[in-house]
Formats: C-alpha cells, sequence, structure tokens
C-alpha cells in the first residue's frame, strides 16, 4: 500500500463486513432446518448460536489484526504466529477457491434472478455484473469505499423494510411452534448440521482483517467495524427467521430453498416473488463487491512474499492491486464459464472452517508472547474455547456427512503444498 493514499474509516469497513455477510443464506437454509427440526426455540438457538460464534471469532480477528497490522488475514497472522507454511496453504485457499469460487457463484445467481427481468441471457448477466463491479474497484480506494458503503445501507433499508412487513401484515398460518421439544433437538446430530447452515450464512464476519491496510486508525476503527458488523448482522437475520415462520406454514417451507420468494409471495401477492427477485439480486451484487474488494488483498499480499505470485504485486497509480483484482476476476470467469465450480464451493468449506479455527487458536500464542498494544478480546481465554469447540463440531460432522468433499479440500491443500514447495525452490 502506498503512503498518502485515502485510507477508509470504520464506517466503510463494516460496511464491507456487513455486505460479506449477508447473502442468499439467510433466504434459503431455513427450509432445510425445518425438514429436521420442528421447534421454533430450536431454529432461534441455531442463528443466535450462529451470531454468537461469529461474533468470538470477530473478538479474536480484531485482536490479531490490531497486534500485526498488516492485510491478508488468516495469510498473514497464522505464517507470523504459527509458521510461515500453515499461513501460505491458507492463502492457497482464499487464492484458488476462497474467493474466486463465492463470487461466481453469486454472479450466476444474479444472472438467473435477472434473467427474466431483463431477457438477457444468465451467463452474460453475470459476466457483466463481474467485469463492471471489478472495474469500479479498479480506480480508487475512495470509489470502492463509497460505492460499497451506498449498496450495503440500501440492503440494510430492504431488509428492515421486509422485516418490518413480516411483523406488520398478518398471516392465516404460520410456522412457529413454542413447545418444550426443543430440548431434545439440540442435543441431536441434526440440530449441529443445521448448525453448518447456519454458520455458512454468517460467514464473512472477518471481512475487514483482509484490509487492515487500508482503514485508517486500525488499532481502533478494526474492532469496531468486525463487532458492529457482526451484531448488526445478528438481529437482522434473527428478525428475519421469525418473519419467515410467522408468515408461512412449516409445510410450506420444509425441504424449499426458496424460502425468501415463498414468504414474499404471501405476504405481497404474486408480484411478491418477482420483487424479491430482484432484491436478492441486489444483495448479491452488494456481496459480489465486497468479495472482489477482500479477495485481491489476499494474494497481493501473498505476491510480496513468493515469487510464484510475483505477477500479482503491480499496484496502479492509487495503490490499488489491480493485477490481484483481475486475475481474480478471471478465475471467477472460467467458474462461471465452466459452471464447475459448486463442487469446489463445498469441498472447500472444511479447509476454510480448518484456516479460521487455527487463526482463532493463534491467539493463545500472541498471548503468551505477551504482545500488548492492541485491541484485546473479551472473554478470552473461554469465548476462543468455545469458537473452536464448535468449530472442531462442524468440522466432524461434514467428514462424516460429506467425507468426499471433506477429502477433497485436503487434497486441494496438498496440492497448495506442491505451490510451497515450488516457491521455496525459487527462492523466497
Amino acid at each position: 500500500m502506498q503512503k498518502g493514499i485515502k485510507k477508509i474509516g470504520w464506517a466503510g469497513a463494516a460496511a464491507l463486513v456487513v455486505a460479506n455477510m449477508i447473502g442468499t443464506g439467510a433466504f434459503t437454509t431455513l427450509g432445510l432446518q425445518l425438514e429436521v427440526l420442528d421447534y421454533t426455540w430450536s431454529i432461534l438457538l441455531l442463528w443466535t448460536l450462529g451470531g454468537v460464534i461469529s461474533l468470538f471469532g470477530a473478538f479474536s480477528y480484531a485482536e490479531l489484526s490490531t497486534h500485526l497490522p498488516r492485510s491478508g488475514g488468516e495469510y498473514h497472522f497464522l505464517s507470523k504466529i504459527i509458521h510461515p507454511f500453515v499461513g501460505y496453504l491458507s492463502g492457497w485457499i482464499s487464492l484458488t477457491v476462497g474467493f474466486a469460487a463465492a463470487i461466481a457463484l453469486a454472479a450466476m445467481a444474479v444472472g438467473a434472478y435477472l434473467q427474466e427481468v431483463l431477457q438477457w441471457p444468465s451467463m452474460a448477466i453475470a459476466l457483466g455484473i463481474l467485469v463492471t463491479v471489478a472495474t469500479i474497484h479498479s480506480f480508487s480506494i475512495r470509489r470502492s469505499r463509497n460505492f460499497q458503503v451506498l449498496f450495503t445501507i440500501l440492503m440494510v433499508l430492504l431488509l428492515l423494510f421486509f422485516i418490518i412487513s413480516g411483523f406488520w401484515l398478518d398471516s392465516p398460518v404460520d410456522a412457529l411452534r413454542w413447545g418444550n421439544g426443543w430440548k431434545e433437538e439440540v442435543l441431536q446430530p441434526a440440530f449441529a448440521v443445521s448448525l453448518i447452515y447456519v454458520l455458512y450464512a454468517y460467514s464473512g464476519w472477518n471481512a475487514a482483517a483482509y484490509i487492515v491496510e487500508e482503514v485508517g486508525q486500525p488499532r481502533v476503527n478494526i474492532p469496531r467495524a468486525l463487532v458492529f458488523g457482526t451484531l448488526l448482522v445478528t438481529v437482522l437475520y434473527l428478525l428475519l427467521q421469525v418473519v419467515f415462520l410467522r408468515q408461512v406454514s412449516a409445510t410450506a417451507l420444509s425441504g424449499e430453498v426458496e424460502v425468501g420468494q415463498i414468504v414474499a409471495e404471501q405476504m405481497f401477492g404474486p408480484l411478491g416473488g418477482y420483487w424479491v427477485s430482484l432484491a436478492i439480486a441486489f444483495f448479491l451484487v452488494s456481496s459480489i463487491s465486497a468479495m472482489i474488494w477482500v479477495g485481491p488483498r489476499v494474494s497481493r499480499v501473498m505476491a510480496e512474499d513468493y515469487p510464484l505470485w510475483r505477477f500479482l504485486a503491480y499496484d496502479n497509480k492509487k495503490g490499488i492491486p489491480v493485477a490481484a483484482i483481475w486475475f481474480q476476476v478471471a478465475i471467477s470467469t472460467a467458474l462461471i464459464i465452466s459452471g464447475s465450480f459448486e463442487t469446489v464451493l463445498v469441498y472447500s468449506g472444511f479447509v476454510l472452517q480448518l484456516s479460521t479455527a487455527l487463526t482463532v487458536a493463534s491467539v493463545f500464542i500472541l498471548r503468551r508472547r505477551g504482545l500488548s498494544g492492541g485491541f484485546r478480546s473479551p472473554g478470552y481465554p473461554w469465548f476462543q474455547i468455545a469458537f473452536l469447540i464448535v468449530s472442531i463440531w462442524m468440522m466432524f460432522f461434514l467428514l462424516i456427512d460429506r467425507p468426499v468433499e471433506s477429502l477433497l479440500g485436503m487434497a486441494n491443500l496438498l496440492l497448495g503444498g506442491l505451490t510451497y514447495w515450488v516457491n521455496r525452490r525459487m527462492g523466497t
């Protein structure tokens, strides 16, 4: 990052966190949960746990970011605290699938939602959105910030409108069931599997940690952004699930993916599904923007450290890592055209959770070294222990429930290890 570049404040960083977190997960996973869970308290506990665990992670990342103030997220933290090889593998996952696959998936979803509205091929829409957003982020940090803040504000306002309408309008049926049976449900494996889906919906709470060098006064603003963004999304998600449950019957929602569209049609009539499609597409544009902003910062930092990725080290005159941005766009474009990214996204889940868990665990090492002068996570060490317990629990069930994808994720790590060896041969 060049000196003299205007940096963003905590509001811009918080907008990035919110935009990374809010996606289709909040509008789709409830139907999967209702297939295996019956009681409302079980559902609300799931979403509360998801927010609390994400907040524990946000506290940990805030501490790491203020003690090790360099962009790159897990790649930088794990390289400095545990070992460069561990950090490199984390960066490899981000480089190959962590952001590019998620961007491709979101762009294709936008194409699917807008295809009937614009009467254009969905792939053309997806590629057009991808290139347009990447171009916006290639000119200046200020423009990236303004674009992201504007889209995030509008996204939150739309969510609030949906939530307020859901509490205001009455419904002849609902999926609310407040019995005591939830006490038995939370001990079942189905509850743990459902938590995996919920935590996927909360993913993105660590976004500001990837752009530390672009945030002014990071020791103050990074913790503010991570904590505020996570808390805001947690409240919105909880209210949104209550709206879904009080507007439509469990039978109508169970097993369905288009939960938002089903509820909107119940609330607003036949046109409701149409407008929700537009709204979800709008949410996804904001999410794509956030990931295009964040992802290249990881590969840009790797380019500074490893010769194999040196070609990604080019910044424009305004300090924007344009080479890394368009390299990520190229990977996302290939995934959109091939349509093969969904399997990659699934199998990356196991190793991405592993990387996050290792990063939170590194707080213990940081404390043991006695570093001071930055933010210190409240609730230490219990918040970190709780995060790790849930992470291990999740990875165990992922390995049992999706063994092929989990092992493919490990295979991708082996390939990353091979490229690390190549870098060592080239000289770092």
